[in-house]
């Protein structure tokens, strides 16, 4: 299972199969009435926006890291389980990455209330329009996939957050003491 994982992490077309197999799935469970093709075809348009986006955020990575695919996953990987690598050269990719990381965190932290909102309101909306046509279920499901959802993203927000804290304060710390 771990070398799947890191393979994933690693490959942007193993990435596309994985998306593209959901949203075939979602497709499928949401227009259970309409021809397969057509899953096949809105599955393929929602994978290449997507992987488009990935592609676009692993570029800008690499970028600010100064760093390759391999070695950006890597230092993604090390980020995560919290190994503070020992190579200088390493050690300096990962400050850059960590701070382009946080201010992206940071940046995107201005719009989180108005997305919060705007999920939100259109979870109340659908529940209004349920109690107006006396069918509660599937606004009840959607409400409460919204808010598990919202909370979630809280939460992926603040465990990253922890953990470029305490990389950037493990980095310092082996700076000051090399020094």
């Amino acid at each position: 299972m771990r070398s799947f994982k890191r393979w994933l992490d690693r490959s942007l077309a193993a990435q596309a199969v994985l998306i593209f197999l959901v949203c075939v799935g979602i497709t499928a469970l949401i227009r259970w009435d309409r021809d397969p093709i057509l899953w096949v075809v809105r599955a393929a348009l929602y994978t290449a926006f997507a992987v488009t986006i990935v592609a676009v955020q692993r570029r800008r990575a690499r970028r600010a890291a100064g760093t390759d695919a391999r070695g950006l996953a890597e230092l993604g990987r090390r980020i995560r389980h919290r190994e503070v690598p020992t190579d200088p050269e390493e050690r300096a990719a990962m400050r850059k990455l960590l701070d382009n990381q946080q201010q992206r965190l940071e940046r995107s932290a201005r719009w989180l209330p108005y997305w919060l909102g705007l999920m939100g309101l259109a979870a109340a909306a659908l529940l209004a329009l349920g109690l107006a046509t006396n069918s509660l279920f599937f606004p009840l499901v959607f409400a409460l996939g919204t808010a598990a959802f919202c909370l979630w993203i809280l939460w992926m927000r603040r465990h990253t957050r922890e953990r470029y804290v305490y990389m950037r304060s493990a980095l310092q710390e082996e700076h000051e003491h090399v020094s």
